[in-house]
């Protein structure tokens, strides 16, 4: 990690592949508008998001809020501060559950209310989705019985996990709102903007060794 000078700072933090070779833990300070840690994880464990807070706070940097992919239980180690899930994730997450062109009016109605999100105040998009579920919520209780084996499982399953994932994390949805001072993102897009950046020159440099990769994950990291 290139020296930072430490300081009171929102932060992005993530962990993504690359090429299926190795991970990267970044954390990005929202307020310098720079990279202030990365290292190579073997994992996605959320142990990984404690050990960088410990390294920041250590080398006294002093979180004021934190925005995360919403990777479940990554909010727990942040619990203490103000936590935004970026909302460009919540959408993927909805469109990987009825898909980006679903057929059922009411996959294509929560569709619309997703589409909002990043428009919308809390109360605004807290009274669509409610909108959404007075009108659907009997219908994504529907079960389906196997004749053979006598269980039982609901019908719309995909439907109803992307209403229940808008549900139990429009908490943490809204929460830039909530703390103006701190000027908190709504999205991880600036840090995603380096991923994509590095992968795509680990992908035209598909030669290089381990050694010669990190060296341009730092090269890039620290720009």
């Amino acid at each position: 990690m290139k020296p930072v000078q430490p300081c009171r700072t929102v932060i992005i933090a993530d962990i993504t592949w690359f090429r299926k070779l190795f991970k990267v833990c970044a954390v990005r300070s929202a307020h310098l508008k720079k990279n202030i840690l990365w290292f190579e994880t073997p994992d996605e464990k959320i142990e990984r998001y404690r050990y960088a807070r410990l390294r920041l706070e250590e080398a006294g940097f002093e979180i004021l809020a934190v925005v995360i992919d919403g990777r479940r239980g990554v909010r727990d180690i942040f619990a203490d501060l103000p936590v935004q899930m970026c909302q460009f994730h919540q959408i993927q997450i909805v469109n990987r559950y009825i898909t980006s062109r679903p057929k059922l009016e009411a996959s294509i109605e929560l569709k619309w209310v997703v589409m909002v999100l990043c428009q919308s105040t809390e109360t605004e998009f807290n009274q669509k989705l409610t909108e959404w579920h007075n009108k659907w919520g009997e219908f994504i209780k529907e079960r389906t019985t196997d004749p053979f084996t006598g269980r039982w499982h609901f019908t719309h399953k995909r439907l109803r996990s992307a209403y229940r994932s808008l549900n139990s994390n429009l908490p943490y949805l809204f929460t830039y709102l909530k703390y103006p001072e701190l000027n908190i993102p709504n999205t991880t897009n600036s840090l995603d903007g380096y991923f994509s950046h590095l992968k795509d020159l680990i992908g035209i440099h598909r030669g290089l060794n381990r050694k010669m990769k990190q060296k341009l994950i730092d090269e890039i990291m620290g720009k």
